[in-house]
């Protein structure tokens, strides 16, 4: 029997977060190939460190994308999350490109052929997830805790200058029958100018857990902890190093869900780490949409270079009011979960993934080029007449 009444524990990081940085300009760098070329492979690997940034992985697309785009592809998303500081700044900073062509074992396993269709761009297992708790059909710790966030990234590129880019949060919420009431304890850390004072980052800090948390769900003040450090002048990757694919339970559910283990960003759609997990989501998102369960987890399995999926596995966590297993059988009736069928349902052969790097790749509103299509909730009318 499952619990009713628990805490539970999320944590988000901003753009400015090290590995954050690394996660958008790997995204920034899939953008630009497949802004070029849809059908461009990519798989390129960020690091950041003080006042430099290291790219590595291979590609297949249009030559004219070389090393000189990468780069200025890299200071572009430095400058615009705000990095200018002495350690680490879009215009001083050194950025090495090491990036060269793709394996042709892997092209000969992913690329269609003849009568072979296309295959999975490697193996793994990735998992969606999607809950009534929140009306994006998300986790509430992993909603509130980007939030929380994402207002102070907004304040920050609105004009307010006192705090830096970097910055992280975390949100413990009280359930009680199951049904998240209220905070418990929250954690902020953010990134400040060295002049100012810890009361008025505090202060800066309040005023946006306030506006991003539900009326009357604000913690003990005994239990917000802002800063807990006493200082955090010195951030970003000047003081710690980030890579690509480290904040994928970030990206995710907050813990609130299993993972596959598969890192998104930095990975063309063919890819299946990023494409099917998407699949997976807006399976799972649709099913709760249409009423047939509170909770769905959905599994999927591939091999690389086999066109269909492995397995498909659902769970409903005691919520459903339908079979699992019918519903499996209609699931893969009504999306093609081949690599190529995810990616021509989604359209996901676009430039639309930088966006997707930093404050959740779910639980986000559709956008009207294609940004965030597996967020859509098209498939719910469809599973409900089907039961």
């Amino acid at each position: 029997m499952s619990r009713k009444n628990y805490l539970f524990t999320s944590e988000s990081v901003s753009e400015g977060h090290p590995d954050k940085v690394s996660d958008c300009i790997s995204d920034a760098i899939v953008d630009l190939f497949l802004g070029a070329e849809p059908e461009s492979r990519v798989a390129v690997e960020t690091l950041t460190t003080t006042n430099r940034v290291v790219l590595a992985g291979e590609v297949r697309g249009p030559v004219s994308i070389d090393a000189a785009l990468m780069e200025a592809a890299a200071r572009r998303v430095v400058r615009e999350i705000g990095y200018e500081q002495d350690g680490f700044h879009w215009e001083n900073m050194v950025v090495e490109v090491h990036v060269h062509g793709q394996s042709a074992d892997i092209a000969m396993g992913v690329d269609s052929k003849g009568n072979k269709d296309e295959g999975a761009g490697d193996q793994g297992i990735m998992f969606g997830y999607a809950t009534n708790e929140t009306d994006v059909l998300m986790p509430a710790p992993l909603y509130y805790s980007h939030k929380i966030l994402k207002s102070l990234a907004d304040a920050r590129h609105g004009g307010l200058s006192e705090l830096g880019p970097d910055s992280k949060s975390q949100v413990t919420l009280r359930y009680e029958n199951g049904v998240p009431v209220g905070a418990a304890s929250i954690v902020v850390s953010t990134q400040h100018r060295a002049d100012v004072t810890q009361a008025r980052v505090r202060e800066i800090v309040c005023e946006h857990i306030d506006r991003s948390l539900p009326a009357g769900w604000m913690c003990p003040e005994d239990e917000l902890y802002i800063n807990p450090t006493g200082n955090f002048a010195i951030g970003g990757p000047d003081g710690d190093a980030g890579l690509t694919g480290r904040k994928i339970i970030v990206d995710t559910y907050g813990g609130a869900a299993p993972h596959g283990g598969g890192a998104f960003s930095g990975k063309d759609p063919t890819k299946v780490d990023r494409s099917a997990a998407y699949a997976s989501r807006y399976l799972a998102r649709n099913v709760v949409a249409a009423g047939l369960a509170d909770r769905c987890t959905i599994q999927l399995s591939y091999a690389i270079g086999v066109s269909h999926p492995l397995s498909l596995y659902v769970d409903f966590h005691n919520t459903g009011n339908i079979d699992p297993s019918a519903l499996e059988k209609i699931l893969l009736e009504v999306m093609d979960l081949s690599p190529r069928g995810i990616r021509e349902h989604l359209k996901l052969n676009r430039p639309i993934y930088e966006r997707t790097a930093a404050y959740g790749h779910f639980g986000r509103l559709p956008e009207a080029d294609g940004g965030f299509s597996w967020e859509k909730d098209d498939l719910a009318a469809t599973l409900k007449s089907s039961f």
